[in-house]
């Protein structure tokens, strides 16, 4: 399988929704008939409890596992760390040794390209992989981005939301100086959106006055609700625990809005090749 899209779901800040609208996100892609690999790059292991993993930590084969692998130059096969869940989706856990995986970065080969390599070995098999990244910085998080063909930004709609991406951006702005010049920013969604209040109304028209003008900001605007704030704990997607709620269409519709990013990609490089 040829041309898999890698995209990073990424923000500093926690709680914007991050985790969430990676799994949301890759299920979504996988009931439009995609092969999607979802990936955990967070020591905190969120994305692996959604998908149905109750203690992250007893796992021996995690990304962490793939990546010290390739640091180490062991032999591994890519297949040990994979995980299917029954929603149509394989995936990679994380637990906290990712974090101590983080600090081995610091000093091995070509830091920067650990998780690249990896994926080369696993990107035949998939249309999309996604990866869930930590809400920092680090060099976990700049794998990530290196590997990457393209950013999904999710904000949560609160007056600091606009502020809180500085910091993102002047990273996706160095990694394009150098280890990932291909790399781009598909675009900004709004999440935990209450329609009723006026601070979200002003955040969303901030996001969008602000960086709608050199970033794409998504049209789907996904909604809170508290049913979708209980479904990290049921190891299942928003689709199976409440498939006719709001936030379950709305996720539906991004998915929707996302491959047609790729269905113009794919023009694009059609019309190059004539």
């Amino acid at each position: 399988m040829t041309n898999c899209k890698v995209t990073c779901i990424c923000h500093e800040k926690g709680g914007t929704g991050k985790t969430t609208t990676s799994v949301s996100l890759g299920i979504g892609l996988a009931r439009q008939g995609k092969k999607v690999l979802l990936i955990d790059a967070d020591p905190q292991g969120d994305l692996s409890k959604c998908l149905g993993i109750a203690n992250p930590q007893e796992l021996t084969d995690t990304l962490a596992t793939a990546m010290n692998g390739i640091i180490s130059e062991a032999p591994i096969d890519p297949k040990s760390v994979i995980l299917r869940h029954n929603e149509g989706v394989d995936f990679i856990p994380a637990n906290a040794s990712l974090a101590a995986t983080e600090v081995t970065l610091v000093n091995a080969m070509n830091r920067e390209y650990v998780l690249q390599e990896f994926l080369s070995a696993v990107k035949c098999d998939y249309q999309h992989i996604i990866i869930d990244c930590r809400p920092s910085l680090g060099l976990t998080v700049v794998n990530a981005l290196t590997a990457a063909d393209s950013v999904i930004i999710p904000v949560q709609a609160h007056t600091l939301a606009a502020d809180d991406m500085d910091g993102l951006f002047k990273t996706v702005g160095r990694i394009k100086q150098r280890p990932n010049p291909s790399l781009k920013i598909d675009g900004i969604v709004m999440t935990m959106v209450d329609g009723r209040t006026n601070l979200a109304r002003q955040t969303i028209r901030d996001v969008r006055s602000r960086y709608g003008r050199v970033v794409h900001v998504f049209a789907t605007e996904i909604p809170y609700a508290v049913r979708a704030a209980e479904v990290p704990g049921k190891g299942q997607s928003i689709y199976q625990y409440d498939p006719n709620g709001k936030v379950a269409k709305a996720y539906a519709e991004l998915t929707r809005e996302v491959l047609g990013i790729g269905s113009r990609e794919k023009e694009a490089r059609n019309s190059d090749a004539r």
